[in-house]
């Protein structure tokens, strides 16, 4: 992360802590002034909502694009990286375990916690009558909603008209995001049969318009300091404590569970499958790890890894040189991890139930959104609203959430960082053993 973007990310939570405190000190004189309190939720309404609105809906603007134009130009990509053979193929089956791993824990800390329980039955009916339009509608067809089945699959990602399930006059306003996905993936698969230099035109069209949807991206967060305390007083005074307490555990919930999956599930792929002990690893490549935390940045952080790797652990240079790269804009499992709770935490503070089936979705939705988010703090926002919006979850929710993403954002880097590391590590393991080279 740039001076400019760490300035930009404490400049939001700084926007958070004010926002909750005056939506605090608010609720505590709105009981012997009870005018006070009716007087704060209009100009809530009525200045604070659409403020939000504006920083939101740039947001909402570039989801479609972004998502679609990452993800196909990421298969497109793949052309060339078949050619290398038993490495690439290792190291994108580690990639997608990783992250799948790191999704499955996010879920279940999700579904056993419950940090959106905190929030009662009065106030979640407050919050789908304030932002709630589709997910009200989608609560009261969940009882007669049909099981799963192999057509309601095909009716998700393969709707019969693809543009009108895109711009939402199929389904919702804001659009469906499954069969964009699909439909990115069949076209990054065509592009693997051009020829080369049709395949890099291709990609670089792509990868212009992921540049520019970034760009927007970046406007956005430029208006977040604002936006964000204006949206998280709103939700407090309107919606009262319940929220500050179901944020204050989602938060710490997140917290544990990528701090679990990189030193639990990474120390045992490095105990079961390379040559490093897991205390002896964590100790070598801990510069490594502060950097990431510091940054909050994968790419920033990228020379000292693969410094590291080749000087202090020994990998192979070809290895280190073609998986770290590589892991700094693909192998995203702390983000995987993030969208997955952020999509179930905002869901169950609607009180919207989303049954086994769709968390099997989400997770592979989660994982995909990973690879795809752009590589900018706040760059996996538009994801998240694509996924809360292919859910008929409001993607207003994202508000709640934002102002405490900075200290979130710092430790799923430092997940991605170690796991891209630990990945490494395995990989030159089985390429030396695949080679019968010695350890």
């Amino acid at each position: 992360m740039a001076e400019s973007d760490s300035k930009l990310a404490n400049r939001i939570l700084l926007g958070l802590l004010i926002g909750a405190a005056a939506g605090a000190l608010t609720l505590v004189l709105g009981d012997p002034f009870p005018e006070l309190l009716e007087g704060a939720r209009s100009v809530s309404t009525q200045v604070f909502d659409p403020i939000g609105q504006i920083f939101l809906r740039m947001l909402f603007f570039v989801v479609m694009p972004l998502v679609f134009a990452s993800l196909a130009a990421g298969v497109a990509q793949l052309g060339e990286l078949t050619r290398l053979g038993p490495l690439s193929v290792r190291t994108f089956a580690l990639f997608f375990a990783n992250m799948s791993i790191a999704c499955i824990l996010g879920l279940v800390m999700m579904n056993v916690v419950q940090p959106g329980g905190a929030v009662d039955t009065d106030t979640k009916a407050r919050l789908i009558e304030e932002y709630g339009t589709a997910s009200g509608k989608l609560i009261e067809k969940q009882s007669a909603q049909p099981d799963m089945s192999f057509q309601t699959v095909v009716d998700m990602f393969m709707p019969r008209n693809l543009l009108g399930a895109i711009t939402g006059h199929d389904r919702s306003m804001l659009g469906e995001v499954l069969p964009l996905i699909l439909f990115a993936i069949l076209l990054g698969a065509a592009a693997l049969q051009m020829p080369s230099h049709r395949r890099q035109q291709l990609q670089s069209g792509l990868e212009l318009v992921t540049e520019l949807m970034t760009g927007i991206v970046r406007f956005a967060l430029r208006l977040a300091p604002i936006a964000v305390p204006a949206m998280i007083y709103s939700v407090v005074v309107k919606i009262g404590w319940d929220i500050l307490v179901a944020l204050g555990v989602f938060v710490i919930g997140c917290l544990v569970v990528m701090l679990l999956h990189l030193f639990g599930t990474m120390s045992l792929w490095l105990k079961l499958f390379s040559r490093y002990g897991p205390l002896e690893f964590w100790r070598t490549i801990r510069p490594v790890l502060v950097t990431a935390f510091s940054t909050s940045s994968s790419s920033a952080t990228l020379p000292a890894a693969l410094a590291s790797a080749r000087d202090d652990l020994g990998i192979k240079p070809t290895t280190a040189g073609f998986v770290l790269p590589l892991g700094t804009t693909m192998n995203m499992a702390g983000t995987a991890l993030y969208e997955g709770c952020v999509v179930l935490f905002v869901a169950q503070v609607f009180g919207i139930s989303l049954g086994f089936g769709e968390q099997l979705t989400l997770l592979l939705l989660a994982v995909l959104g990973a690879v795809a988010a752009a590589g900018i703090p706040g760059g996996s926002l538009p994801i998240i609203a694509g996924l809360l919006i292919t859910f008929g979850i409001p993607p207003e929710g994202i508000g709640i959430v934002l102002g405490a993403d900075r200290l979130l954002d710092m430790t799923r880097t430092v997940v991605n960082v170690g796991a891209d590391m630990a990945t490494t590590a395995v990989v030159d393991a089985l390429e030396r053993k695949g080679s019968g080279e010695s350890s």
